[in-house]
């Protein structure tokens, strides 16, 4: 029986091992371990590939998103909305300043944020708006931004899941005033450890967040405030250099993969499959749908060779970080979507003719629950 694995990290190393052997080899004989060169070459890259003027390279995709916050002086008595359902470092990224997460439920076709709730939930203590482009699948932000602008609130996209994704012709990453990647070797643009990166326009919010990675210095034992240590390694940042020549073949990869499923999983009985906000292209860093066995699913599908995942099974609201505080709270779409979802394997270590078959393995397998 052939197996189908849900995700292949070691995939982009074998297929580019050459160039990423010279990549360690140069940068462990250059004895520059930390900044230099390498990371400058990468965010040079990475800021245009967004389109955007800077990028400040970071620990991992948290940072990414705690520091602009931090940068912007959001802090104790602030809001930032954030959607209900996500990946918890989005909340935790609010929490880490000492602001207060205000959720606003998903949308039950994108499974983004709910784009009428975000003004509704808009207070004078409100200071950021920060959309996630979940699974890859950018959030409109052209209203968004119109929005943030005239309430004079920062738009910081969470952009760790969509490298590549566009709203129109532009790249997420430069659809806000800000936005943060991360580099988690799962991610479409991974790392082999951790990294992350803001990316923004904004020069000011470019150089404090550079400043606040560095223990709050621009220059060396000056320091202007009390920062922290995140800053990309070298040794990632030359191997994302590599992956990122590659970037758009694989997201083209991804994008046909989901084009097979989009066709052929439409018409299984109870099955949602994803869909995307208008003008939007995704990254399909995941391609998640909905099924109301979904866990009858999950065991039948592994049983068949089919290797799944679940983005995400608990809510964030009910999580023992936050059910102190949102517990009480209901955000019906999210937690419909968390009890339902189901993470089909898609990736560049997959073929269109893999899709074609996981997709009749799912489709029988449906009909038989």
């Amino acid at each position: 029986m052939r197996e189908y694995t849900f995700l292949d990290v070691h995939f982009t190393y074998a297929s580019l091992k050459p160039q990423m052997d010279a990549a360690y080899g140069a940068l462990m004989e250059s004895g520059m371990y930390i900044g230099g060169a390498a990371v400058a070459e990468f965010e040079a890259a990475f800021a245009e590939y967004c389109g955007a003027k800077y990028c400040v390279g970071v620990g991992n995709g948290l940072d990414a998103l705690v520091l602009p916050l931090r940068a912007r002086g959001i802090g104790p008595g602030d809001e930032v909305i954030v959607p209900a359902h996500t990946f918890i470092a989005t909340w935790l990224a609010v929490a880490q300043t000492g602001a207060t997460v205000v959720p606003v439920d998903a949308d039950p076709e994108t499974m983004n944020i709910n784009l009428a709730g975000v003004e509704a939930a808009i207070t004078d203590r409100t200071r950021a708006i920060m959309p996630v482009h979940l699974y890859g699948a950018p959030v409109p932000c052209a209203g968004l931004r119109t929005l943030a602008d005239a309430h004079g609130l920062i738009l910081l996209e969470d952009a760790a899941q969509a490298h590549g994704a566009r709203e129109g012709n532009r790249m997420a990453g430069a659809l806000g005033h800000a936005a943060g990647f991360s580099f988690y070797p799962g991610k479409n643009l991974g790392a082999f450890g951790d990294g992350g990166a803001m990316v923004t326009d904004d020069a000011d919010l470019a150089d404090k967040v550079r400043m606040l990675g560095n223990y709050g210095a621009r220059v060396k034992y000056q320091h202007d405030t009390a920062g922290g240590n995140s800053r990309l390694d070298p040794l990632q940042a030359a191997f994302l250099s590599i992956k990122l020549k590659h970037l758009e073949e694989w997201t083209q990869t991804r994008r046909a993969i989901a084009d097979v499923y989009d066709s052929a999983l439409a018409d299984v009985p109870d099955m949602r499959v994803p869909k995307l906000s208008p003008d939007t292209q995704s990254s399909w860093h995941l391609y998640v749908v909905r099924h109301p066995k979904r866990d009858a699913l999950k065991e039948a599908l592994a049983a068949r060779g089919v290797q799944t995942a679940l983005h995400y099974p608990h809510t964030n609201h009910h999580s023992g970080a936050f059910s102190d505080q949102f517990g009480h709270l209901s955000f019906p779409v999210t937690e419909d979507i968390c009890s339902t979802c189901l993470s089909l394997p898609i990736g560049p270590h997959l073929s269109v003719e893999d899709a074609g078959a996981i997709a009749r393995i799912v489709d029988q397998t449906v009909r038989q629950l």
